[in-house]
């Protein structure tokens, strides 16, 4: 067990000594419903005796462990101490129904509700919350946990311009280099490392189905992998095309997937030319100039081309190459998320980076205009003294 793990261990034995029985409507006003899931729901509620509002996060007994909802309490009451992480407010108690405890409350939605389908959001807000977003799993891993759930129903908005953003739910968050069940689902954020759960899944309903008039029938044995920072950072790569285009990559991550395929296989060609590239460097620095004069080298920029994959033709290299380092489908190659703060500033979409092109064009030819006038002026004095 890692020194993360077990701190949060002690944390949750601790707490549970003190879990008290409170009736909710004694303690606070209920104004609206602010989220709900498989979890349970999130409701907005003032404190009668502060006045202040707070998130407060509903877990039915019946479908939560204690362990679970301490666990989850802790993590975000102890770790999550950035500016753009959701944190708990040392309020947590019981109900006959429910386990409760409070948070700060994001006012304005979350950010599901601010993308607009096939369009996205504005490139400047989707860099903003990108920085935000990054500074924040950064801390969380170097807190020793990962977050696992990375979604946009699960960023939250302290502003309508998303100026302010903090990401929440540490339902799925587990300590770093802990084991868990492998499990896929048809979703985008699902990483492409769990794929052979999917296959697996297929071979036991076939042989479910086999077994219909069989009295035992053999089960399979779970696949497990290993908590890695790696699977936040394929999350926040989705997440970035998400937010930049109003659409997903790809449905799934498998290769039953068309678009994920054709992204697999470009992947696959870039870093295939990458390889060959440094290959013939390192050769060149060996070679003397006659010796590379007679090998016939492939041009790699001209003649083999690699055409990006559909989806991703409205991007510009700057942020395809943010995708590669987030998007490797190798997570022990996967960049993490500190990787974007390196890519903020520049152009994100072709059309953005025609634009910065086209200003700058401008401005060179503005600036020209004026050297020229300035130098039609000098000559005008110098033949001015002349005549004098």
């Amino acid at each position: 067990m890692t020194a993360a793990a077990q701190e949060l261990e002690e944390l949750c034995f601790l707490s549970s000594q003190s879990l008290s029985t409170l009736k909710t409507s004694a303690h606070f006003q209920m104004i609206k419903l602010l989220g709900e899931g498989s979890y349970g729901k999130v409701m907005l509620a003032v404190h009668k005796k502060r006045g202040t509002p707070m998130a407060l996060k509903f877990f039915p007994r019946q479908s939560t462990s204690l362990y679970s909802f301490l666990r989850e309490y802790n993590l975000s009451l102890s770790y999550c101490t950035h500016p753009s992480l959701t944190r708990a407010l040392g309020i947590f108690y019981s109900t006959p129904s429910h386990y409760v405890f409070a948070q700060q409350a994001g006012l304005y939605g979350d950010l599901y509700n601010v993308i607009v389908s096939e369009v996205g959001v504005d490139e400047d807000c989707v860099q903003r919350v990108m920085s935000q977003l990054s500074g924040a799993i950064s801390h969380l891993h170097s807190m020793g946990f990962v977050h696992r759930d990375i979604k946009p129903e699960n960023i939250f908005l302290c502003d309508s311009s998303c100026r302010w953003v903090k990401l929440g739910d540490f339902g799925l968050a587990r300590p770093t280099g802990s084991t868990v069940r492998a499990v896929w689902y048809d979703s985008p954020f699902c990483t492409p490392e769990v794929e052979p759960v999917k296959e697996s899944e297929k071979r036991r309903e076939q042989k479910m189905r086999d077994a219909e008039e069989e009295e035992e029938e053999e089960e399979e044995e779970d696949l497990w992998i290993t908590v890695e920072p790696t699977i936040d950072s394929w999350a926040l790569g989705v997440l970035v095309y998400c937010l930049l285009t109003g659409c997903f990559p790809w449905e799934e991550t498998t290769h039953d997937d068309p678009a994920y395929r054709r992204y697999k296989k470009w992947y696959d060609r870039e870093t295939d030319r990458e390889e060959r590239r440094d290959t013939l460097r390192r050769e060149d620095a060996i070679w003397d100039i006659d010796e590379r004069e007679n090998r016939n080298i492939v041009n790699l920029e001209g003649n083999d081309h690699n055409p990006v994959a559909p989806q991703f033709k409205g991007f510009s290299p700057l942020v395809m190459s943010l995708f590669r380092q987030l998007l490797n489908p190798q997570p022990r190659l996967r960049g993490g998320p500190d990787e974007i703060l390196s890519y903020l500033g520049g152009p994100w979409l072709m059309e953005t980076e025609r634009k910065e092109k086209r200003k700058a064009e401008e401005a060179e030819m503005e600036a020209k205009k004026i050297r020229e006038a300035g130098t039609v002026e000098e000559g005008r004095e110098r033949e001015g003294r002349g005549e004098r």
